[in-house]
């Protein structure tokens, strides 16, 4: 891959091989642009990542799996600033969330923080 910058006059050689797919490039924009071979992902909305930060939780509390060594292992101070993270953006959306997405953030916090009660108390 070879690009010409006209304005500034260099050259921008690709020295990779072709072999790499799945990458990922900073735009122009500031935006992270997919390569074609990626697989699409699903749209982010305030519950998809609120699941996700639950999701981080729960690997931290032990609850989840490492996706990539499939080892169950806890790290608690982690696990509380994550569930911190969560009681954070609770209280800095109080009034903007829907009725849904209130109950969601309710009831996810709720939850992690009786479960890290319990493996703290281990």
């Amino acid at each position: 891959m070879e690009e010409r910058d006209e304005k500034k006059g260099f050259t921008i050689r690709d020295r990779r091989g072709s072999s790499q797919q799945g990458e990922t490039a900073q735009g122009e924009s500031g935006r992270i642009e997919e390569s074609p071979t990626s697989q699409p992902l699903p749209a982010i909305d305030f519950s998809s990542f609120i699941f996700s930060l639950s999701t981080s939780a729960l690997l931290h509390l032990g609850e989840v799996p490492d996706p990539v060594t499939q080892k169950r292992e806890k790290d608690l101070p982690l696990a509380k600033q994550t569930i911190d993270i969560l009681g954070m953006l609770k209280e800095k959306t109080r009034g903007n969330l829907t009725p849904a997405e209130e109950g969601l953030m309710e009831n996810i916090l709720t939850d992690l923080r009786w479960r890290y009660i319990r493996e703290a108390k281990e």
